[in-house]
């Protein structure tokens, strides 16, 4: 007897059957699947019903099936669609794991992740629960909000936020890392320099400072990389923040132990690298700063595009006017569009008139006159006039909403060097932490 608590159903579009014995072979081949129970295919409807394990990939079986010559696809009706808020995501390295880790689970069909709006879109099966990978990406290290969560959230007031502390970390670490800099690098360059140092100072006064500032880069503004880099590392799988954290405390560590302690140390080698480790954090917030820039001009097209769309509409309904949240808005309801509002959502003009500003759609600043019969764009301003319309399309389904997705995936949108980059940072970070402890024994 199979345990139905440890299996899923699957319902599918099956192509190419044109008869019973077409059916057939697609059926002996979804059910040759590994982890298939069973499989039942409906030549009439072209459907097919997979019950499976939990462990049954969806991309294995659709490669599988194309291959067999009967392509499948899930029944979009049955089909779960997606979106999350995802953290901890401060580079495009941890983007692409992120985006990695959704995809591995076998009832998701396609994941992607969106670095500029620090957000997640997912496609997967009916029987994935949300719970199961919800818990997977907190032990992937990139914990997710469903979507009436993430709503909940204020992009414009968080991306701000992460904006003003990676500007606060970068001018701490400056004003701690250049005074280091030029105390180590400057002697070197100039040694007459090192020499008065150490004739005023002392040697040991001249470490203990570089010490103490370095110190502070590392767990002040330098603690963000910690924070992530050291769980990833634990979790088995390093990346950048793991590299900048172990090389930045390698170089820490070393130092302290020669200022500290130096008998430890060969003479040979009693060398301070404190000025590596903060240069090294400083850089990287620099780099964080400068992408965190790039990325917020990008989330700002999206922003400036969902502002556009008003919070409110005035309802028509049984004869009287009420204000309801835009979000309620139904197709077939009846909206009435004063002088100075926004239309709320696409429409047509059933009474009245209106002169309406449609630049965010055509770029041209003349209203265009709207009378009875003439469709309307949610978003735009009526700058005269009083209109009533009909509720054409809500949702997902509004020009706005399609610009907003056009925009999102264009974003989404990787070259191919990209791509080509993300592997190679995959293997580049374990490969150097590696070849350092080979190194080191």
């Amino acid at each position: 007897m199979l345990d139905h608590q440890a299996q899923r159903v699957i319902p599918l579009i099956v192509e190419n059957l044109s008869c019973g014995g077409c059916a057939a072979r697609a059926e002996k081949a979804l059910a040759a699947l590994p982890h298939v129970r069973s499989a039942q295919v409906n030549l009439t409807t072209k459907t097919a019903q997979v019950a499976a394990t939990p462990e049954f990939d969806l991309s294995a079986m659709d490669a599988a099936m194309r291959k067999a010559g009967y392509p499948v696809a899930l029944d979009p009706a049955q089909t779960n669609h997606w979106r999350f808020a995802v953290e901890n995501l401060s580079c495009g390295g941890c983007a692409s794991r992120a985006e990695k880790a959704l995809n591995a689970h076998p009832a998701v069909i396609k994941a992607e992740v969106n670095l500029a709006m620090k957000e997640a879109y997912v496609t997967a099966a009916p029987d994935l629960a949300l719970s199961d990978l919800t818990d997977m990406m907190r032990q992937a290290g990139y914990p997710i909000l469903p979507e009436t969560q993430a709503a909940e959230v204020q992009p414009q007031s968080g991306a701000e936020d992460e904006g003003h502390l990676l500007k606060r970390q970068l001018i701490f670490a400056v004003l701690l890392t250049l005074p280091v800099f030029i105390m180590e690098m400057g002697g070197h360059l100039i040694p007459a320099f090192h020499h008065w140092q150490v004739a005023t100072f002392g040697e040991f006064a001249v470490r203990l400072v570089q010490f103490a500032l370095t110190t502070l880069v590392l767990f002040g503004p330098g603690a963000v990389f910690f924070r992530l880099g050291v769980p990833a590392l634990l979790r088995g799988a390093p990346e950048m923040n793991s590299l900048v954290a172990l090389g930045a405390t390698a170089a820490w560590a070393f130092s302290t132990v020669v200022t500290f302690a130096p008998d430890l140390i060969p003479e040979a080698s009693r060398f301070i690298y404190f000025e590596a480790a903060a240069v090294i954090v400083t850089l990287i917030l620099l780099g964080r700063f400068l992408e965190f820039r790039a990325r917020g001009q990008a989330g700002a097209a999206i922003r400036s595009l969902m502002e556009l769309r008003p919070d409110t509409a005035t309802l028509l309904q049984d004869g009287a006017e009420r204000q309801v949240a835009a979000s309620e808005l139904r197709i077939g309801d009846l909206i009435r569009v004063k002088p100075g509002e926004k239309i709320a959502t696409d429409g047509i003009v059933t009474e009245g008139g209106a002169l309406v500003e449609e630049s965010m759609i055509t770029g041209e600043p003349v209203p265009v006159t709207k009378s009875v019969g003439d469709s309307v764009v949610g978003g735009t301003m009526n700058r005269a006039g009083s209109a009533i319309y009909r509720v054409t399309a809500t949702g997902g389904q509004t020009v706005l909403a399609q610009i907003v997705d056009m925009v999102t995936k264009a974003q989404m949108t990787r070259l191919p060097i990209q791509s080509l980059i993300n592997r190679v940072a995959a293997v580049f970070v374990p490969v150097v932490i590696a070849v350092a402890f080979v190194t080191t024994a």
